[in-house]
């Protein structure tokens, strides 16, 4: 079966739209088959949003990990217009359906492009780091996403993540805090978990 982390899913399109609110936001998004949560954003990615704060930020872009059609990345550009928010995926598809979405709602304080994790962002840098990380994938790539942030993470920078209990969260909270040296649970919502660790040295 084909997985939404296939770069160019060859499965039949399927679009549908829809209006959902996320914050104080009522955002219209555009899906299809081959991407993930086309029929609805899902749960984890609701409680990610909900659960964002921007305190002790530094200044500076944000990175939306694995975008998929934009929900993370596109309600964080309409909360923070003065920052520009770059929204990468492996899967063009998803790709595609978020910058349409992103000319949907009005939204230009974006970049969306290609990068399989990290590897097509380069040297870049981030004042923040936000994924619903692509559990299927495999621990390898949920765990590279982890370590890997460290190096685009400005001093102070910070890594939220969320992910549910049954699916690896005592685990990946473990890495977290190895990594960073520390990890906070901001939230927990039925079986949820929102994860935080700041960089705290350069």
């Amino acid at each position: 079966m084909e997985q939404y982390f296939t770069t160019h899913p060859q499965v039949e399109h399927q679009q549908r739209t829809f209006t959902f609110q996320l914050r104080t936001h009522n955002l219209q998004f555009t899906t299809d088959n081959g991407v993930f949560s086309k029929q609805i954003i899902d749960y984890g990615t609701r409680v990610l949003i909900a659960a964002l704060n921007w305190n002790g930020l530094p200044a500076g872009k944000l990175l939306d990990l694995g975008c998929g059609y934009g929900p993370i990345g596109l309600t964080m550009a309409k909360e923070l217009p003065q920052r520009l928010i770059e929204m990468v995926d492996i899967n063009q598809r998803a790709l595609t359906l978020a910058q349409a979405n992103a000319q949907t709602n009005h939204i230009s304080n974006v970049e969306i492009k290609p990068s399989n994790i990290y590897q097509q962002l380069n040297d870049q840098i981030y004042a923040g780091i936000y994924t619903n990380p692509p559990i299927r994938a495999g621990k390898v790539v949920v765990t590279n996403m982890i370590t890997q942030a460290v190096e685009h993470l400005k001093p102070n920078g910070q890594l939220w993540l969320v992910v549910q209990k049954k699916q690896g969260e005592p685990t990946y909270k473990k890495i977290m805090q190895q990594t960073f040296n520390n990890v906070q649970i901001i939230t927990r919502n039925k079986g949820y978990y929102v994860l935080k660790s700041v960089k705290t040295n350069d």
